[in-house]
């Protein structure tokens, strides 16, 4: 197995599970992906993803160099087109407006680091180290890199570690705004167990909501943005959670929310 699923008080929990390999993803591995992916959105029970590495090594350290991007060039000297969904499933053409959270304890390159860019939260270990290094071997980062990093820092840092392909540590990384919070590797799950407890308090439908205005809102001029803005507070409020929230609210409790 390449991955590990497990199912938990409405979390899933995605491991990849290759630590002998510093979790690097071979073509197995990603469709295993693919599928976990694909499985945590479409279940209705499940509200939050999480996603690390096994080991206290690495959380991901991209393609395996020596399967999947040897096919990968293979494919490209033959013109076959490909069309995988994605790098590791969640990369390109990858739609969910769940909360998904990276738990980044070690080294976190390439592929690594793109599946961690396509994550809403990330949480890292002290430890960890980042990079995009694919320009040493002689590619570009083709799985979201080029165009997740510079809308998710400046500009000027995000040609820095594309073009040097130099790593960086925790610290900077959360210093430069690409982390949410860096903690010791032996608190990382306990922080993880944390923000998630956080999230299943709050409406699940609102959180997909808030995500959805956000991201697809990037895209858009502002006055678009707030028209969908609105357009997704209106969805939101003939829900029972839009009622339940406010009852709560009234009579001093926490909410009961249901997701519909």
């Amino acid at each position: 197995m390449g991955i590990l699923y497990e199912k938990r008080n409405r979390v899933a929990y995605i491991t990849i599970n290759r630590p002998e390999a510093r979790n690097a993803i071979d073509l197995e591995t990603s469709q295993e992906l693919q599928e976990a992916w694909r499985d945590f959105r479409d279940d209705d029970g499940l509200w939050i993803a999480v996603i690390t590495g096994a080991g206290d090594k690495a959380f991901c350290s991209g393609a395996d160099l020596k399967s999947l991007i040897p096919m990968l060039t293979g494919s490209a000297r033959s013109g076959e087109q490909r069309d995988d969904g994605g790098f590791g499933g969640v990369t390109r053409g990858f739609e969910c407006w769940k909360p998904m959270i990276a738990a980044v304890n070690g080294q976190c390159f390439a592929g690594g680091f793109e599946i961690m860019l396509s994550c809403d939260l990330r949480i890292a270990s002290e430890n960890a180290v980042f990079g995009l290094t694919e320009v040493r071997w002689g590619i570009i980062p083709g799985a979201g890199g080029t165009q997740r990093l510079p809308r998710a820092i400046p500009i000027a840092k995000a040609m820095e570690i594309i073009l040097l392909a130099e790593p960086i540590s925790a610290e900077e990384a959360y210093r430069i705004g690409l982390l949410n919070k860096v903690v010791p590797q032996a608190e990382l799950m306990n922080e993880v167990e944390r923000w998630t407890a956080t999230l299943l308090e709050r409406g699940p439908l609102a959180l997909r909501a808030a995500k959805q205005a956000m991201l697809q809102g990037l895209n858009l001029p502002l006055d678009e943005g707030l028209k969908l803005e609105q357009r997704l507070f209106r969805g939101l409020l003939g829900t029972e959670d839009a009622r339940e929230g406010p009852t709560a609210f009234a009579q001093k409790r926490k909410p009961e929310f249901k997701g519909k």
